[in-house]
């Protein structure tokens, strides 16, 4: 008995098994507050994925940063600069998705590549250099835009005109297996699984973890803490720009103002999953239940009208406890 009980304990301090048993128990809370049964249709749980896709490919490029110890402010900002740039390039310019989507790609790992590079060559602090490039590259996104959504409609010497829908878009905001699943979802799941690779199978993803728990012992072992840092943070921005392209897609036009405070939703998904904000430890896994605890939560309180002050300040009480828990098991 005393073994069993032993067990159970040692079951339950598992990062994993607490972060399953918040989901269980936000999906309980569905089953009791469900709307007359809203909650039980299949397509409120399909446009939850599709809403929450974006901000679980933010929040994968968001583990892997700090799983090293990190932490990267801008991606919001850079979600918001790609998400004007596709726009720029799919709709106005009409370039194809084999041209517009590489560029995005090359654009948010430069991002994150330059902040990565600040804080290994120059040793700033992680909160300041993603900081500083959270400001500059949402001025980037004004300025590319001149402050106005690029949209469909233009003005041109003619008249006001509507320019074609971008075939990438089409494709992003589709619904496949019989409109049951947004493609958008199989997006992020693809992103969970790169990022799955990287942490558990590749030797870059050891070094990540390396860094987090010790980087002096990280160091004096061999590993290139400088590489695996801009690894990291490029990682962030590739996944960033993709979740801007996913975004642009699905307002249908690059909104400069897109992605605010989207940093915030990323970073309550990676600690309410259960990866340590101290760094070395957690996974992607546990990020994605984190990502549906997080939308769940979110479609229950939108489903039952509850308005978006109640929701933040729900989500802020939330990422305090989580990281309350987290102390708790240390």
């Amino acid at each position: 008995m005393i073994k069993r009980s032993q067990r159970l304990a040692a079951l339950l301090e598992m990062p994993f098994t607490r972060a399953l048993i918040a989901l269980l128990v936000i999906l309980a809370l569905g089953v009791l507050f469900n709307a007359d049964g809203t909650f039980f249709r299949w397509d409120t749980h399909r446009d939850m994925l599709r809403h929450i896709s974006r901000f679980g490919i933010l929040a994968c490029g968001m583990t892997i940063v700090i799983i090293a110890g990190g932490i990267d402010l801008s991606v919001g900002s850079v979600l918001g600069l790609t998400a004007v740039v596709s726009a720029k390039l799919s709709i106005h310019m009409g370039l194809s998705a084999w041209v517009a989507v590489p560029l995005c790609c090359l654009l948010g790992i430069a991002c994150g590549a330059l902040a990565g590079a600040l804080i290994a060559r120059f040793s700033i602090q992680p909160f300041i250099a993603t900081l500083a490039l959270m400001v500059f590259a949402r001025g980037a996104a004004k300025f590319i835009s001149g402050g106005k959504k690029i949209s469909q409609g233009v003005e041109t010497p003619e008249g006001f005109q509507y320019l074609d829908f971008p075939q990438l878009y089409e494709f992003l905001n589709a619904k496949i297996l019989g409109d049951n699943v947004a493609v958008v979802t199989l997006v992020f799941l693809l992103c969970v699984g790169v990022s799955w690779l990287l942490l558990a199978r590749l030797r870059p993803g050891r070094h990540l973890y390396a860094i987090g728990g010790n980087e002096s012992a990280a160091l004096l072992s061999g590993v290139p803490v400088g590489m695996a840092k801009v690894l990291a943070y490029a990682m962030s921005g590739l996944f960033a720009s993709l979740a801007g392209i996913c975004q642009a897609a699905q307002e249908t036009q690059g909104d400069p103002e897109a992605g605010v405070s989207y940093e915030l939703t990323a970073i309550a998904i990676v600690v309410i999953g259960g990866t340590s904000l101290s760094g070395g430890r957690g996974g992607i896994l546990l990020t994605l239940l984190g990502t549906l605890t997080i939308g769940y939560l979110e479609k229950i309180l939108s489903i039952n009208a509850v308005g978006e002050a109640g929701r933040l300040m729900l989500t802020g009480a939330i990422i305090v406890s989580a990281v309350l828990f987290q102390r708790g098991r240390k």
